[in-house]
């Protein structure tokens, strides 16, 4: 990437997360794959890697399903609105999700980012490589443990469905132009 402020958002890309099942009843439950629909990001790239930053911010009320896979039926759109209400109120509780870099290091491919993961008022730490394709495309996968941020995993069925402790969250977008 070359130096420059690079500010993205739904228009350039995809931001989701994908959820797992476990617990006895992990049949009957959805594996989920979830757009965040209102988020912003700024990558500002330095001319030296220790001056570079990373920031996103999204919108807890925003996540949207978009498909569930497995289960013992299929979800419909009122399922899917239940879950979306779970999520904001009871998972996120209505709070912004924002991560914020404290340290850039350079790859062949991209940048390793390590910082700061906010998340229904808890902050932890986070680590993901944002890779970028050619001079087109962004990618980044990281993987979020709940219980690191005080998060109890939300469960069903008396506790016998429970989403995974671990959420992968998945940046997918095309590169703008720098400001």
């Amino acid at each position: 990437m070359q130096a420059g402020i690079y500010r993205l958002g739904p228009e350039h890309g995809t931001l989701s997360v994908r959820t797992g099942r476990t617990g006895a009843a992990a049949k009957a439950g959805h594996d989920l794959l979830i757009d965040v629909t209102v988020w912003e990001a700024t990558v500002e790239v330095g001319g030296d890697p220790a001056d570079t930053r990373v920031e996103l911010t999204a919108h807890a009320g925003s996540l949207r399903v978009r498909e569930g896979t497995g289960g013992m039926q299929a979800l419909g759109d009122d399922d899917k609105a239940d879950i979306q209400k779970t999520i904001d109120a009871e998972v996120l509780k209505g709070q912004a999700i924002v991560f914020r870099s404290t340290t850039v290091h350079p790859l062949d491919s991209g940048l390793h980012v390590q910082g700061e993961l906010t998340l229904a008022g808890a902050t932890g730490r986070v680590a993901f490589e944002l890779t970028v394709d050619g001079d087109s495309r962004l990618n980044a996968v990281a993987v979020v443990t709940q219980t690191d941020f005080g998060m109890k995993p939300y469960s069903t069925l008396f506790g016998a469905l429970k989403v995974a402790d671990d959420v992968e969250v998945r940046l997918d977008a095309a590169l703008p132009q720098s400001r």
